[in-house]
């Protein structure tokens, strides 16, 4: 029988948690005398806030309950009472939206209670927490990105009596770690926000119940000034993306190595591993682990690539494969296979250095490949050697800006190339034809399933109404069709749709579980995912995610988050995996395979470049095309190509001047054309009204569906309004000069069915 989404919510957990540093502390020995410091041990942070982590929980477990209940170390149980009697009188006050606590005052505490409790005690635990979440950005203050005063006293006077700290971040964004290094601290551990069983996924790893095997998904700086994206994270109206493809490790380990405080793809371990090299032929590499440490464990195989700098220029290393080994007892081996493959590792070029411009291209040279279990313990695993360029694919300008800006390079700064493309040509020599109206015929859905008619044959019967339907939402969130605290519904939203057997498409926010009034499980946060580096373990619990979508009636999940963490200080990077694509789209492809397995569905977001949550409505993301396709899009396009979600989500902001919402070369160019994506694209909830710049008149709805921006969400643009009211915008251009054709809201309803 396979374990329940509790256990396997605790195991992810656990597996998430990295351990960064230990003295031969950990793990602690039975019956082992520990002082718990900090309100963290009880106000417990299990989620980031907003529509990605407000799931009514069934339960939640804290550590301080955690470890009580364990039994397995001997908790001072004066300091525990002093700790709850303080929390029970200083509860956490009510909230609004937006209006979080990002963390919790801590207890005054005065010297002489830490030196009592290291007269009782041979082991001090300090918890540390922070939170933060959607339209709520980390700021550069104390009690955010860094330490509040009175958790800097709490460190000082629990250092200054006790020989053996152990110091752990119960966080969701990487803050300012610059004062581990100030502190005799003897163990840091990294145990994110791990979902209901959070608390008990920690105490498993400090007893040793299970061995961490967690890696970092960011490179963790030295200081916040060391991120290349300090320079311009914040600004309210424009992000320029002046980094370009020096993303997280991509940055440091091509510049400045030196200044990493812990490594991408890093974690400690309660064992050792030798990692060898077998064999890599045809950019395979077939590797030998061997357990050589005293405790079962897992660790993770990391193969990347040092690329020939060429005329384009790359980072110092890519990743391109990881694989996880089973459980491994000591002296125990395992052989694992990675793979990669030409098209990861090519580079795009837009501005026509190698004379194939907008295409991607392997440059002549040497590939040099290294296997190891984090981006900075590396040894080499193989060789591949190009005499010539070869394009591995040919495309054409898409998304790229409208306005000169610079961007990094290896050698210095250069010029973006800018946007040379006649997009309003480029439109109407694709526009679809149109499906003649053949009138109610009877025909349901279902016919079309059964293969007794066409999806063609099915949309010629629909008339202006039902076809405008399809393309948007019922109206309002907590839709009346579906369970109570629903996000929306789309698809049959009215009466004639549902005659003809649309089903009505409940949608829930997601991706930690499903925000409804009922409760449901609250799983580890995305980040926490990816750094089990385990897409066969993420992919078993979202099957369980499916099943309770079944049954509590969710339709779609929405989620995964697939945006990079390009700043630590984006409020919702615990929605995000990774700094780097190719993880984050490994980790999105297992968790909408999940997802889906029942058959729900999963619906990615936020499409793209939504790295930033103060003004995200109105916020340009100013990027090159090569940064964008090599960075901010190769994860979607692994999600999509490796699971085929059933719908997608665009973003709030504005990408190179244009919102997402009508971003014509995003979602039709890339996304359906070059990446044959034919599902449903549906906007993130409410939009900015506007209007066409290359077919003035087209507004909004009309500008949407000509984007094949399918379904806008929840369906009125008031949100108070609980019925629905049409602004007359999808319709009103119809049959004019460069108005919307009937062809086009086909094409959209066609995706969404």
């Amino acid at each position: 029988m396979g374990k329940n989404i509790s256990e396997l919510i605790r195991q992810s957990g656990a597996e998430g948690c990295v351990l960064l540093k230990n003295d031969a502390i950990l793990p602690l020995a039975p019956n082992t005398a520990a002082a718990v410091f900090g309100v963290g041990q009880i106000f417990w942070f299990d989620m980031g806030y907003g529509s990605g982590g407000d799931v009514v929980r069934p339960y939640s477990v804290n550590l301080l309950d955690a470890l009580e209940a364990g039994g397995k170390i001997a908790i001072d149980r004066a300091l525990s009472k002093q700790y709850r009697d303080w929390c029970y009188a200083h509860p956490v006050a009510p909230y609004e939206w937006g209006t979080w606590p990002r963390r919790h005052q801590e207890l005054p505490l005065d010297r002489d209670t830490a030196e009592k409790a290291a007269g009782r005690c041979q082991t001090a635990i300090i918890v540390i927490g922070r939170n933060e979440g959607e339209s709520f950005d980390l700021t550069l203050e104390k009690g955010s990105y860094f330490l509040a005063d009175d958790e800097t006293a709490l460190l000082e006077q629990v250092t200054a009596a006790f020989q053996k700290v152990i110091v752990i971040l119960n966080i969701g964004n990487v803050i300012d770690l610059s004062w581990v290094e100030r502190y005799p601290i003897s163990v840091l551990l990294l145990a994110w926000q791990s979902g209901m069983e959070s608390g008990n996924a920690v105490a498993d790893i400090l007893c040793g119940d299970r061995n961490p095997c967690g890696k970092l998904s960011d490179t963790i700086a030295k200081s916040y000034a060391d991120y290349p994206s300090s320079l311009n994270f914040g600004d309210r109206d424009v992000t320029k993306y002046e980094e370009d493809i020096f993303v997280g490790y991509r940055y440091f380990l091509s510049f400045k190595p030196d200044r990493v405080l812990y490594p991408f793809g890093f974690g400690l371990s309660y064992t050792d591993f030798e990692i060898k090299s077998l064999s890599f032929e045809r950019l395979t590499a077939t590797i030998k682990v061997t357990n050589t440490g005293n405790r079962p464990g897992k660790e993770v195989v990391q193969l990347y690539c040092s690329q020939p700098q060429g005329k384009l220029g790359k980072p110092a290393v890519t990743l391109c494969a990881f694989a996880k080994t089973d459980m491994l007892n000591p002296g125990q081996s395992q052989t694992l296979t990675l793979k990669t493959d030409e098209y990861l590792l090519s580079s795009y070029d837009d501005c026509g250095k190698t004379g194939h411009r907008f295409a991607y291209v392997l440059e002549e040279g040497e590939y040099r490949f290294l296997i190891g279990n984090s981006s900075q313990n590396l040894n080499p695993a193989g060789v591949m050697t190009l005499e010539e360029t070869k394009v591995i694919a040919r495309l054409a300008e898409a998304c790229a800006p409208a306005e000169p800006m610079e961007r990094m390079t290896p050698w210095g700064k250069e010029a973006v190339p800018t946007r040379t493309v006649d997009l309003k040509r480029r439109i109407l020599g694709n526009l679809p034809p149109e499906i003649p109206y053949a009138g109610d015929k009877g025909y349901k859905l279902s016919d079309v399933k059964s293969g007794k008619i066409t999806l063609d044959a099915f949309v010629a019967q629909l008339s202006d109404t039902e076809l405008e339907a399809l393309t948007r939402g019922e109206g309002a969130m907590d839709s009346s069709l579906g369970a109570e605290g629903n996000a929306g519904a789309f698809g049959g939203v009215i009466d004639s749709l549902r005659e003809k057997g649309v089903p009505v498409a409940i949608t829930t926010d997601g991706p930690s579980g499903l925000r409804l009034k009922a409760a449901s499980s609250l799983t580890p946060c995305a980040t926490a995912l990816a750094c089990t580096w385990n897409p066969g373990l993420v992919e078993e619990l979202m099957l369980k995610i499916s099943e309770e979508m079944t049954d509590k009636g969710s339709s779609v999940l929405l989620g995964p988050g697939i945006n990079i963490h390009r700043n630590p200080l984006c409020g919702r990077n615990f929605e995000y995996y990774s700094e780097d694509p190719y993880l984050t789209g490994k980790m999105g492809a297992a968790t909408v395979r999940g997802i889906q397995s029942k058959g729900v569905s999963a619906c990615p977001k936020h499409f793209c470049c939504n790295n930033q949550e103060r003004n995200r409505n109105m916020n340009d993301s100013r990027v090159s095309e090569r940064a964008l396709r090599e960075i901010y899009l190769k994860g979607f396009e692994i999600c999509i190509k490796e699971s085929d979600p059933k719908n997608i989500m665009t973003s709030y902001n504005l990408l190179n001047g244009v919102w997402n919402h009508y971003n014509y070369e995003l979602v039709t160019v890339i996304l359906r054309g070059e990446w044959g994506y034919n599902n449903n694209v549906m906007t993130d909830w409410w939009l900015v009204p506007s209007e066409s710049p290359e077919f003035p008149g087209l507004r909004t709805h009309a500008y949407r569906v000509r984007a094949q921006v399918d379904v806008f969400m929840p369906g009125n643009h008031e949100r108070e309004d609980r019925e629905y009211h049409s602004d007359g915008t999808l319709l009103e251009t119809q049959g004019r000069p460069d108005g919307i054709t009937r062809g086009e809201i086909q094409r959209s309803a066609k995706n969404v069915l």
